[in-house]
């Protein structure tokens, strides 16, 4: 590369550095907790209650951030997007926005009903702080003194402001690089916050296909693989997949970032056939689980001529692809669905596409083309 080209090159990456930056615009303040509060009892933030599903805060996680106040240490600073109506929507911080608020008693679920406040546990620095509360009438002995109160209402948080210019979606994906403090969340928590935000009632019916008794059946996950939404997420790719072209595949560059996009576009797509997909869903599982049940997506192994392990993301892809592509064509005709899995197992574009160290860049185009094929009668 010459060193014309090089400059050109340096200018274009600087240009296009310059252009998003103009697009992230940021404000801070330092707001006291008592602030704060403010903001809440006066519905001037929203910290979406409808997210306290994804985010999974123990009591002890909870009784730390009161003792860091407490003890002078400070809080990371809670990111905020502004809305056209000037109320702030936490991008990042609503775990410890939501401890504070629980701990002072004022904390609603979403459906507006108040949360029984937080009772705090011992602590390593603080063990005194066992069964503490802000200020309960009829248990003054383990309230919190005014003193106390005014300790922690004068304690200051910073609040910096996200002024994205662009769609509300493209806030969200803040959400990905500030999950921060306690346990984060996974790909497809993150993204249910996302759609929550868009369409509520689009991320309602995913949540009720997934709990189809059918489609629990056929993918045996473990417990916490359920409670990451990785069932969710399955969902998603069902409906993702489904009638994806090929070119589109060969596109796909990180599955993750490319599955939060297909699922906005999806919500916002006038298009969209909630009844016909659904449709296609509960068929495409009554199918496999009359056929497979819990095996389907589960590894043949043809020596021991048995189903073995748990569920596997490369066998979801190819089987549950291939059969809703060919739905119509299977309901009318008698087809050995085991067989053609068991074939899939000896497949060498399924062999050599499905290990756990290809990308889903190269086992996407692979794999789900195979399925379509194999499954057509």
């Amino acid at each position: 590369m010459g060193l014309q080209d090089q400059v050109s090159k340096n200018i274009s990456l600087q240009d296009a550095i310059d252009k998003k930056r103009a697009e992230i615009r940021t404000d801070a303040y330092s707001m006291s907790i008592g602030e704060w509060i403010s903001l809440y009892e006066n519905n001037e933030i929203d910290i979406h209650p409808e997210f306290q599903r994804f985010f999974r805060w123990t009591s002890t996680q909870k009784t730390r951030l009161i003792e860091s106040i407490l003890l002078g240490i400070p809080v990371p600073q809670i990111f905020v997007a502004q809305r056209s109506d000037g109320v702030w929507d936490v991008v990042d911080g609503l775990q410890r926005l939501s401890t504070i608020y629980q701990f002072v008693g004022i904390l609603k679920n979403e459906n507006g009903e108040l949360i029984p406040p937080l009772v705090l546990e011992a602590t390593k620095y603080l063990p005194v702080l066992e069964g503490k509360k802000w200020d309960d009438p009829t248990d003054k002995k383990n309230s919190f003194t005014p003193a106390q109160r005014l300790h922690i209402k004068r304690a200051k948080i910073e609040a910096s402001i996200l002024l994205k210019e662009g769609d509300e979606a493209s806030q969200y994906e803040f959400f990905q690089r500030l999950n921060t403090g306690g346990s984060p969340l996974s790909d497809q928590e993150v993204r249910s916050c996302i759609l929550v935000l868009l369409n509520r009632n689009m991320f309602e019916w995913m949540r009720s296909l997934s709990d189809s008794e059918t489609f629990r059946e056929c993918i045996a996950l473990s417990d916490r693989a359920i409670a990451e939404q990785y069932d969710l997420e399955l969902v998603l790719r069902f409906l993702v997949f489904r009638q994806l072209d090929e070119a589109e595949m060969r596109n796909i560059k990180d599955l993750g970032e490319f599955l939060t996009e297909k699922m906005i576009q999806l919500t916002r797509s006038g298009g969209f056939k909630r009844d016909e997909e659904e449709k296609a869903f509960k068929q495409t599982f009554t199918i496999l689980q009359n056929a497979t049940g819990a095996n389907s997506f589960r590894r043949y192994d043809p020596d021991r001529e048995a189903f073995v392990g748990g569920f596997l993301a490369s066998a979801y892809e190819t089987v549950a692809s291939g059969v809703v592509y060919n739905c119509k064509a299977l309901s009318r005709k008698a087809v050995d669905l085991e067989k053609i899995i068991r074939n899939i197992w000896k497949h060498e574009v399924f062999i050599k596409n499905s290990g756990a160290d290809v990308r889903a860049s190269t086992r996407i185009p692979s794999i789900i083309p195979l399925g379509r094929k194999m499954f057509k009668p």
